[in-house]
């Protein structure tokens, strides 16, 4: 087997990325406590936090008595090196917001789409008005950006070219990262499968927060996940794992927007579950968003027969594909996140359990926990601001300093 050479400066990458990502996640900390949580030599970790520090990435913060000696300065990263943006693109409406360095949120927007207007310009146009709009509200400047993430629905190909395949809002190998160039944003861009973005942010800061082994799972119009295995997000051969919603629940069963059939999105996605209520009540579901028609099925619950049954013939489907994640992947915490997971995990999520218990081997279950994500609405975009920080961690540099030369911007070609 071939053997990688390790250069001076991949060592020196990595010591960055090491110590950056020690101060990110468990700072403030003092020099001394670096070297030794890192396994780094004293020597080395005054040299490269002093060009951290020359480069304004870290910065003090206070001092801690050390035994017998003079005060130790604590170190962390400067939340005011620079903003991130975060872009979550749904199938009826792009939110864009802004934080800090520290993931302090500055600014939000959000843009509605109709159903019949998630064409790739038109979601283009949103975004680029939406990133322009919060920079300008938190009086920043777009030079300040470190860079964009963008949480998506489907599944996205890393490579060269990042491309989109979203069919349940007809995207079929959309470049959406060179779109947004061409229409004007010169920002490092990463895109991502909203599921993913919705478990980065949930296991960075939320429900997920110090498991090794986890799935997150979303929940709105459709269905996803996002599979932790020994604290990386597992993605597959191509990116695409952690389609959950299009696993099978019922053989032959309710068709599906992809195409097949019996998937578990035609069972749970909220567009799936508002459909069967409408079948049930005989009459159109009040309220003019999906998001007021499911708040309007939750509420007629006690009162409605017809309500409560699709309510929890849905929990039970839920509970019997949270037992299907739990006898493949043995984690030891699934978290419930997506508009629509929320709300009928708040409402049912003990009946979710149960049936989870009785589908589930009972070892794996035992072991596992199922909880609510903690950080509601804002996950797919939190999630998805922190791809820039996650590459500024890995590389140990700003991602503006690493980033390609856009492409020529075509005749004609610009943002509504």
């Amino acid at each position: 087997m071939a053997t990688k050479r390790t250069t001076v400066r991949d060592l020196r990458r990595h010591n960055r990325s090491l110590l950056l990502s020690k101060l990110y996640f468990d700072g403030p900390l003092s020099r001394h406590e670096l070297s030794q949580l890192t396994g780094l030599s004293a020597a080395t970790v005054s040299n490269v936090t002093a060009e951290l520090s020359e480069e304004r990435l870290i910065t003090e913060a206070g001092l801690v008595e050390s035994d017998g000696g003079r005060p130790r300065v604590l170190l962390r990263v400067d939340p005011a090196y620079g903003y991130v943006a975060g872009v979550d693109i749904g199938e009826t409406g792009v939110r864009v917001e802004l934080f800090d360095l520290a993931m302090q949120r500055l600014a939000t927007v959000e843009h509605e789409l109709s159903p019949a207007r998630t064409e790739p310009a038109t979601v283009v146009a949103a975004v680029v008005s939406g990133l322009r709009e919060v920079i300008a509200s938190a009086g920043a400047e777009e030079s300040a950006v470190i860079g964009v993430g963008v949480g998506v629905p489907g599944t996205v190909e890393q490579g060269e070219r990042v491309l989109v395949h979203a069919p349940t809002i007809g995207w079929d190998s959309v470049a959406l990262a060179d779109d947004l160039r061409v229409a004007g944003i010169e920002l490092p861009v990463f895109v991502d499968n909203g599921a993913k973005t919705q478990g980065q942010a949930e296991m960075w800061f939320g429900a997920g927060r110090g498991a090794r082994h986890a799935v997150i799972v979303l929940i709105g119009s459709g269905v996803g996940a996002a599979v932790i295995a020994d604290g990386a997000t597992y993605r597959g051969s191509t990116s695409s794992a952690g389609e959950w919603g299009h696993t099978t629940i019922v053989y032959g069963g309710q068709a599906c927007r992809c195409g097949s059939h019996g998937c578990l999105e035609a069972y749970i996605g909220a567009e799936a579950v508002l459909a069967r209520y409408r079948r049930a009540r005989g009459k159109p579901v009040p309220g003019e968003t999906e998001q007021d028609q499911f708040a309007a099925l939750l509420a007629s619950a006690d009162r409605s027969k017809s309500a409560q049954k699709v309510l929890e013939e849905t929990a039970g489907y839920l509970g019997a594909g949270i037992a299907n994640l739990i006898n493949l992947f043995n984690p030891e915490r699934i978290v419930v996140g997506g508009w629509a997971g929320l709300a009928l995990g708040e409402r049912l999520l003990p009946l979710i359990r149960s049936t989870a218990s009785a589908h589930a081997l009972s070892h794996p279950f035992g072991e596992t926990t199922i909880q609510l994500g903690y950080l509601g609405l804002d996950a797919v975009a939190t999630g998805a601001a922190t791809l820039p920080v996650a590459d500024l961690l890995e590389q140990g540099a700003d991602p503006r300093l690493l980033a390609k030369p856009a492409p020529a911007i075509r005749s004609g070609a610009g943002a509504a």
